[in-house]
């Protein structure tokens, strides 16, 4: 086994073209955006000789709380992958590792994190532990047939009403649109929402490729609900939206979700990752989001939960705070 770095953006983007559990958070394209929000990344991969067997995108992130190596859903893990990992850690004044990988969630992955050092993180680390996806390869029809029978009325009424209409743009320009509407319902909702920056920045890295759009959705062409919907390798990603909270009776969201799956389709993706998933029964905040996207059909995965390897004893305060402040969300 070696570990070097890889500097080709075929070689990386071709690793996932075979790989059903993946997620554009280890694309190529998603270590562009860290290094123009001003983050340090490696791109590190595994040979078995000259055979590319796994890849790993590694983020610097500098928070307030404390300095650490981010590696958000990797496919695989091994010793000596970590071994790799630390020792970049180490060099950059990192107290800790976070790792959000997508590993099953079973017995054998646990006791493989445990016996590496790793503990259950507090924290999420801003990616899905768990998704709901749609196997979207069926005919319109069919996937319209097998929805919730609720979701498909809502989404049938909704394409009857003239009141209301979904456009897409591919303008950098229209990030602020969405924005817009974003901060509203963060401010409604009281969650601290993506920066405008962030926003923007990952736009524009996807959008180069012709990886990202923007749905807007319209109530009397008053823009009411958004979306940035990422396509890549083969799925689509519902990864950012925002629905005005004035207008929550309307199914607009049903209408703009539906055309994203549609354009999805057209692309050729196979799934479409509706990004996110809680038990729809607990009071998760993402409880009520989660039962709207089980309406449109699909199956959960769920993935081994965040995992934190303390490298230095910084790494404890940051452990404490975010606890506390876990606790206090009542996450």
């Amino acid at each position: 086994m070696k570990i070097a770095e890889v500097g080709k953006k075929s070689l990386w983007e071709g690793f996932f073209s075979n790989l059903q559990d993946k997620t554009f958070l280890q694309s190529w394209g998603w270590g562009e955006f860290h290094e123009k929000m001003g983050h340090k990344i490696w791109r590190l991969g595994v040979y078995d000789g000259q055979k590319l067997t796994s890849v790993v995108l590694a983020v610097k992130i500098k928070a307030r709380r404390g300095t650490y190596l981010l590696v958000q859903h990797n496919t695989a893990v091994s010793e000596e992958l970590i071994k790799e990992l630390k020792k970049i850690a180490l060099a950059e004044g990192c107290a800790f590792i976070r790792m959000a990988p997508l590993l099953a969630r079973d017995k054998e992955h646990q006791a493989l994190f445990k016996k590496i050092g790793f503990r259950t993180s507090p924290m999420h680390a801003n990616a899905y532990e768990a998704t709901w996806r749609l196997d979207i390869t069926p005919s319109e029809e069919e996937l319209l047939r097998e929805m919730r029978k609720s979701t498909r009325y809502l989404v049938n009424q909704a394409k009857k009403n003239q009141e209301l209409s979904v456009s897409q743009s591919n303008s950098l320009m229209d990030a602020d649109l969405y924005q817009k509407l974003n901060l509203k319902v963060a401010k409604y909702q009281k969650f601290t929402p993506f920066s405008s920056e962030s926003v923007k920045n990952e736009f524009e890295i996807f959008n180069k490729d012709g990886q990202a759009l923007f749905f807007f959705g319209k109530y009397k062409e008053e823009i009411i609900a958004s979306a940035l919907v990422v396509f890549w390798s083969g799925v689509g990603f519902y990864h950012q939206a925002a629905l005005d909270p004035a207008y929550h009776k309307l199914p607009m969201a049903y209408l703009l979700q539906w055309e994203a799956i549609r354009e999805a389709k057209k692309r050729g993706c196979k799934l479409y990752d509706f990004w996110g998933y809680v038990d729809p029964k607990s009071r998760h905040p993402w409880a009520g989001p989660t039962l709207f996207k089980m309406g449109f059909g699909g199956s959960a995965s769920e993935y081994l939960k965040t995992q934190d390897l303390p490298l230095t004893w910084k790494y404890w305060p940051v452990y404490l705070f975010e606890m506390l402040r876990k606790i206090k969300r009542g996450l």
